[in-house]
């Protein structure tokens, strides 16, 4: 699937995904210069947001009702496995993959990444609600632009 928008500052749709590059900044890390690991959900955040303005799809356009009644995604379930640290300066790639599109829900693989070394894993669950917080199903536009099967 061909990207819906370019943007250099959102990163690039790679096979199955996409992924975005990430720069540890001073603010991210603790006291010896190693990210704090809450701010890995930052990094993770914006791999998804990204994911889905490349896709054409973005969180104002959904909360305006551009596919069709307002809609949000706000994430359910989150399992994160950290594996090795980042430290200051150093250039992480955040990947995201679609793994499954069902009626309200998108499970989503992500992975941070250190040239080629996996430094986190985490399985999100994201759930499709309406602006008052109830579960809806997802537009078929919105899965389509998302290219994974519907289950």
């Amino acid at each position: 699937m061909r990207p819906f928008m370019t943007d250099q500052l959102s990163g690039r749709l790679i096979e199955g995904g996409h992924c975005l590059p990430v720069r540890v900044y001073f603010e991210d890390t603790d006291f010896s210069g190693v990210v704090y690991h809450a701010r890995y959900l930052h990094f993770l955040e914006r791999g998804r947001t990204d994911f889905l303005r490349l896709h054409g799809i973005g969180h104002r356009a959904l909360m305006d009702g551009a596919f069709g009644e307002p809609m949000a995604f706000a994430v359910r379930r989150m399992e994160i496995d950290f594996l090795a640290p980042a430290r200051i300066d150093d250039v992480l790639e955040v990947e995201t993959r679609t793994t499954l599109l069902g009626g309200a829900r998108v499970l989503l693989d992500q992975r941070i990444l250190k040239g080629g070394t996996v430094l986190v894993e985490a399985k999100v669950k994201v759930a499709v609600i309406s602006p008052n917080g109830r579960a809806r199903r997802m537009p078929a536009a919105v899965a389509e632009r998302l290219g994974a099967p519907e289950t």
